[in-house]
């Protein structure tokens, strides 16, 4: 470029667009890069490999969104109820950040969502018991419930039990 600054390429733009895509294509580029020069985005994949991945934090924040929503649909319990609301209403905005830096794992959410759904209950039933709170509840819900990706990143919250 004529002012100075270099501009920008592949592995680095596809960096920019989708975090995500862009550790697999560079995971792929490293198992072949052993007696090659395929190009690889050094500088940024030495930054990636120190931090953890957007597949995990995404993995993590819709274990903690499940088991709050678990927990407001399973008890009537009206004390904690504001926190476990609020934990509801900030998680996606964690999500969201998430899916701007790799918005390829966007098609994950359904799957996460599914694989996660055991360990958020197992998770929620231990806090209601802790509480003194009915833990078999929870239990009672998987048999029923399935959660859609709207409702665990969107702003859906369950009705109190009766």
């Amino acid at each position: 470029m004529a002012d100075g600054r270099e501009e920008k390429t592949w592995p680095v733009a596809l960096y920019e667009q989708d975090f995500f895509l862009w550790t697999k294509e560079q995971a792929a580029a490293l198992r072949l890069a052993k007696n090659s020069n395929l190009p690889l985005d050094w500088e940024n994949l030495a930054e990636e490999i120190e931090r953890k991945s957007d597949r995990r934090e995404l993995r993590s924040q819709i274990r903690r969104i499940l088991r709050h929503l678990l927990k407001l649909e399973a008890t009537p319990s009206v004390e904690p109820r504001a926190g476990w609301r609020s934990t509801v209403l900030d998680a996606p905005t964690e999500i969201t950040d998430v899916l701007r830096d790799s918005p390829s794992l966007r098609r994950e959410v359904d799957d996460l969502i599914a694989e996660q759904l055991i360990v958020a209950a197992e998770l929620a039933s231990a806090d209601l018991s802790q509480h003194g709170e009915p833990a078999h509840a929870v239990h009672a819900l998987l048999e029923k419930r399935v959660f859609t990706a709207e409702q665990v990143i969107g702003d859906w919250f369950p009705d109190p039990p009766a």
